[in-house]
């Protein structure tokens, strides 16, 4: 991985304070004072002028940090001649930043995944013949190709018969849509169905894709930057610390006794254990599915007051799935859904494979169909075993077949009916719906333990569909049909709650994501979007991987104030130590290193986390009653 040029500089700023300190004991053993004196002068000052910068930097921004301490001590002891007591502290301090910086620099990445799912180019009708042109070179009322698979590259209207699209990255819908004739599409879109003319109604820079990646800039240029979590200590340690310094050289009129505070009192232990609690707790959560990228998010995660849960592929499985068969014949719950699967493998409607993977899963034999015929948006025809199957939403296969009516009213929201006929009579039909994760109330239970207060379902799903699978979780609201940046108004609405927290996996939930203090990616099945705009990623297709998630990030900021805690108050003890004489700067920085030591070890014990909160359940989402 091609490291950023902050990167390189504080490792080249370690290497060389390292590098000083040691030339310059090495000199030392040779007697040769004058040049380890100049030694460790000359590697503590570029780590002091760099330092300098950025405090000026911070000053501007209305910031006070425990890098003033850390000025201050090498400041004092490079004026009164503490070179190697100076030294110790640039070697601590530019190894802090380093540690910090490496937190850091796994922090979210260009959203170029994003941008890659844009199409480049689209083919458009010129002259009678087709051409590829660029996207940006596509004009209102231009007419374009739409291949199946192809992502509408604009928005546009439908001049063709029919098209069947998969909306569900955009809109949260799992099921595909079908338009017809002059209904508008949107961009992003993907053709699940065959071939179709588009008619553009505005070019691709003002389309609802191109608007979606506008809205996540955006998002995450408005985000307010957390401080570090040792900051917000700094100005009443700094007090203390100056206070201690400038009382020991007023009642004593010995200089050294007032650096000998400062270096004791320089924050190596924050600046050092808390970025190494915190990406301890990176790793941890890695080995458990959850990617954090950085030490920020992690310690706001552990802060999460409410959390928005998207619906499709959050919620739910994200696809069709059989949630029950209801059989009209004597064959077996099997047999139907053996010759159903057979004939679907003809088809690459999203439908048809979830019938396929449910057979699939079943374990069951395929045969390959013979004379199969789609009909785009209705189903499929052909010859299984010597039988006439035809399989397709119910209106049409009952108008090719003979069979008791079937009562759609009767569905619930969301829940939509595949027929089954075999030789001209009707023998069982599905009822497909994406299904709500197994578990799901034990993992909202167990978010609630965790100290998340306010649960929220956010959707750009129908409301009646949103309430139907809420129904029985105890979530403390539904947000329904939202758009884009609806929903980033409502995260940024519920801020008033405390740190906001919103889950998602599709392209439509990239711009809430992030604008969330912590946004939440389902990075297995989602889309590159989500994962990208967001500040946690979870590598399995398990939502519920977010129990240990948030343990570990509690337990490792709990970690990490217990080394502020331990840092400041060894410190504050050195310091009037050293105020008192017991002291000399060089052995304030020593005692230092043994306080360094402590603390470290203290934070390395995020790395043996042990999260109690996972649940597991099928990702699937199958009843497996439906098909026994």
């Amino acid at each position: 991985m091609e490291q950023e040029p902050g990167t390189r500089l504080k490792i080249v700023f370690l290497v060389l304070s390292l590098s000083g300190l040691l030339l310059g004991l090495s000199a030392l053993l040779l007697a040769r004072h004058d040049l380890a004196t100049v030694l460790w002068t000359a590697s503590v000052l570029p780590v002091l002028v760099a330092l300098m910068v950025e405090i000026v930097r911070s000053l501007r921004r209305g910031e006070f940090g425990l890098d003033i301490v850390a000025a201050l001590s090498m400041t004092a002891a490079l004026v009164f001649g503490e070179t190697l007591a100076a030294s110790v502290v640039a070697v601590m301090y530019s190894g802090g930043t380093f540690l910090e910086g490496f937190a850091e620099g796994r922090a979210r990445r260009e959203m170029r995944a994003l941008l890659s799912r844009v199409p480049r180019s689209a083919t458009r009708y010129s002259q009678g013949a087709l051409e590829e042109i660029a996207l940006d070179d596509i004009d209102t009322g231009d007419l374009l190709l739409i291949r199946q698979g192809d992502i509408a590259p604009v928005d546009g209207l439908v001049a063709s018969d029919s098209a069947m699209l998969d909306q569900s990255a955009l809109t949260g819908e799992s099921m595909p849509v079908r338009l017809n004739s002059e209904q508008e599409v949107m961009s992003g879109s993907t053709n699940v169905g065959e071939a179709f003319d588009l008619r553009a109604l505005r070019p691709a820079s003002a389309s609802t894709y191109a608007g979606i990646v506008r809205l996540v800039e955006q998002a995450q240029a408005s985000k307010a930057p957390m401080s570090r979590l040792a900051d917000r200590y700094s100005l009443l340690f700094l007090v203390v610390t100056v206070a201690i310094a400038v009382a020991a050289w007023w009642f004593t009129r010995d200089p050294i006794r007032a650096v000998a505070v400062l270096v004791v009192a320089t924050p190596c232990p924050l600046i050092l254990a808390v970025p190494v609690a915190l990406v301890a707790g990176l790793s941890r959560a890695a080995h458990f599915g959850v990617l954090i990228k950085g030490a920020r998010p992690l310690e706001t995660l552990a802060r999460i007051r409410t959390l928005i849960l998207d619906k499709t592929g959050t919620l739910t499985v994200g696809s069709p799935r059989i949630i029950d068969i209801d059989r009209h014949t004597d064959m077996s719950a099997d047999e139907v859904l053996g010759l159903a699967a057979a004939l679907e493998q003809a088809s690459k409607h999203p439908v048809a494979q979830a019938i396929v993977a449910a057979a699939k899963k079943r374990k069951l034999t395929l045969p390959i169909p013979q004379q199969s015929v789609e009909f785009p948006g209705d189903g499929v025809s052909g010859k299984v075993n010597d039988a006439q199957v035809l399989v397709g939403g119910a209106d049409f296969v009952l108008s090719r077949s003979t069979g008791p009516r079937i009562d759609n009213r009767a569905l619930d929201p969301g829940e939509v009916l595949v027929a089954l006929a075999v030789n001209g009579h009707l023998v069982a039909h599905f009822v497909m719906a994406d299904a709500l994760r197994s578990g799901t109330r034990e993992f909202l239970e167990g978010l609630r333990q965790q100290g998340v207060e306010r649960i929220l379902l956010a959707t750009g799903d129908r409301r009646d569909v949103a309430q139907g699978i809420a129904e029985g979780l105890g979530l403390d609201g539904i947000r329904a049909e939202l758009t884009p940046d609806q929903k980033v108004l409502l995260v940024l609405a519920e801020r008033k709650n405390g740190p906001v927290m919103m889950v998602g996996d599709g392209v439509n939930d990239a711009p809430a994501l992030a604008a969330a203090d912590v946004g939440v990616a389902m990075g297995a099945r989602g889309a590159a979007a989500s994962a990208e705009a967001a500040d946690v990623v979870l590598l399995v297709d398990k939502v519920n991987r977010l129990l240990p998630g948030l343990e570990i990030a509690r337990r490792s900021r709990r970690i990490a104030l217990q080394s502020v805690f331990a840092g400041i108050g060894l410190s504050v003890a050195g310091m009037l130590a050293a105020a008192f004489g017991y002291l000399t700067p060089v052995q304030g920085a020593l005692l230092q290193e043994l306080i360094d030591v402590a603390v470290i070890l203290n934070a390395l014990r995020a790395l043996r986390i042990e999260p109690q909160g996972a649940v597991e359940y099928d990702s699937d989402g199958d009843l497996a009653d439906a098909i026994a």
